[in-house]
């Protein structure tokens, strides 16, 4: 059981370490845990806030895995890969979108 998760982290890492899109996503979330501590946002607040962090970022690992996928069985060029590719990246972004809207609902009326 143990070497299962250390299994899961070594993913977690290395999606972190090689993938761009997933760094970016951290800075986001450290970003918004300093400006809900600032704040003082509501414990439902929170929950909303790591719901949609943890979507996005287990949405940017599993395009991660499926592009390593699709790079590994199809290594050239094919319109079906790509297909799949765009598919598996549209749904990192509608739930960095989503996530995006959640923290405007949060945070705006607090801002403003």
């Amino acid at each position: 059981m143990l070497r299962s998760f250390k299994y899961a982290i070594n993913g977690i890492v290395k999606a972190f370490v090689s993938q761009r899109n997933m760094q970016i996503h951290g800075v986001a979330l450290i970003v918004v845990v300093i400006a809900g501590a600032y704040f003082k946002i509501s414990n439902l607040e929170w929950i909303a806030i790591l719901l949609c962090s943890s979507m996005v970022f287990g949405a940017e690992i599993f395009n991660t895995a499926i592009e390593e996928i699709v790079n590994f069985i199809s290594p050239n060029q094919h319109p079906k890969a790509g297909l799949i590719k765009d598919l598996s990246a549209g749904t990192v972004l509608v739930s960095a979108i989503f996530a995006v809207v959640v923290a405007a609902i949060i945070f705006l009326p607090k801002i403003l």
